[in-house]
Parts: structure tokens; C-alpha cells; sequence
């Protein structure tokens, strides 16, 4: 059960990571988070010591939400690993193809900005990141394991060069506004996991 500290708390939290996926981090001040929040500014100060703060937790309680929705998707054993973990993909890339700032992934928006401004924001995006990846890996070691995926694979370095890959291409299709660099990275996907093109299941 939720109390009025944890409510206020959630909603600034909600109010600015709207804010943020939109303009960005550095170009926020809390002056306009709290004033669309509607929560006077002197009371920031209650839930987070500084700005910086505030970001780690954003970014915190991002990565703890996302990685809940990985777990959903992958622990679905109705389905063969491979047909989840193609599922994620294409998710991704229908979130990102969008090129809507609110479709849009906070780790994508931020991982560029926020890794020279704050360690403390780093730190945070690298461990929630390799938490992500550390979910790909289990999940096509699932794959091996059902026969879903070919034996030949590294979990690990399979995982870690996907999401390199969709990251990448997400950056990518910000700066051009079209879906070229995710529809090249979904070819190399099906190409790296040994699946037939198109194939979902």
C-alpha cells in the first residue's frame, strides 16, 4: 500500500521521465518538472538530494519496470525461447520505428547525454543494461537448451552483441528519422541467431 511520500514521489518521478523523454535530461530544470507536477519546489528536496539524484532513481526505477516486463515476456514457457526472444525484438523495433518520444526507450534517450554529465547516472544505465543483457543471454540459453536455437551460440556474446546492435540502431534512427538502421539490425538478428528470415516461432 502506497503512502502520500510514495505517491508524491511517483508521480514527479512520472511527470519528469514524460519531460526528459522529450527534450532530454540536461535541458530539463525542476523548476518546470515540479510546475507540471504541480508540486512546490521546495519540497523536491523530500524525495531527492539533487537533480543527480533524481536521474539515478528515474533511471532506476526504469530499468526495475523494464526488466519486469522482460521477465514476462521471456518466462513464457508456452512458447519456444527463440519465438520470445524474437517477440522482444520486434517490439523494439516497433517502439523505435515510431520515432515518437514517448514510445521511445529512456535508456536510449539518455545513455549518449547523461554518461559524461554523472557517474552516478552511468554506473546506474551500465548496471541496468547489463541486467538486460544478462535476460537476452538466459533466454537464448533457453533456446539451446529446447532446440529453438542452433547449439553453436554463446548466450553471452550473443547477448551482448544484439543489444550493441539495437542500441546502436536506435541512436541511429533518431538522428535520421526513418527506420533503415532497425530494419538492417532485425536482418542481422535473424542472421546471428541462425533463424530463417521472417521465421516466428
Amino acid at each position: 500500500m502506497r503512502n502520500d511520500f510514495s505517491d508524491t514521489r511517483e508521480h514527479i518521478l512520472d511527470v519528469g521521465e514524460s519531460i526528459i523523454l522529450g527534450k532530454g535530461y540536461a535541458a530539463v530544470g525542476l523548476s518546470e518538472i515540479l510546475a507540471t507536477a504541480e508540486v512546490p519546489k521546495g519540497s523536491f528536496y523530500h524525495y531527492f538530494k539533487s537533480k543527480e539524484q533524481f536521474g539515478v532513481d528515474l533511471l532506476g526505477r526504469y530499468f526495475s519496470d523494464y526488466a519486469a516486463r522482460i521477465d514476462e515476456r521471456f518466462q513464457n514457457t508456452a512458447l519456444p525461447a527463440r519465438a520470445r526472444l524474437m517477440g522482444y525484438w520486434r517490439q523494439w523495433y516497433d517502439n523505435q520505428a515510431a520515432c515518437s518520444c514517448h514510445q521511445q526507450c529512456l535508456a536510449v534517450k539518455l545513455s549518449g547525454e547523461v554518461s559524461d554529465l554523472s557517474d552516478a547516472m552511468r554506473e546506474t544505465l551500465k548496471a541496468g543494461m547489463n541486467a538486460v543483457i544478462e535476460r537476452i543471454a538466459r533466454c537464448i540459453a533457453a533456446g539451446i537448451a529446447d532446440g529453438s536455437l542452433p547449439m553453436h551460440l554463446n548466450p553471452q556474446q550473443t547477448a551482448q552483441t544484439l543489444y550493441q546492435l539495437w542500441l546502436g540502431a536506435s541512436l541511429l534512427t533518431k538522428v535520421r528519422k526513418e527506420p533503415s538502421a532497425l530494419d538492417a539490425t532485425m536482418a542481422s538478428t535473424y542472421a546471428l541467431l541462425g533463424i530463417a528470415p521472417g521465421q516466428t516461432n
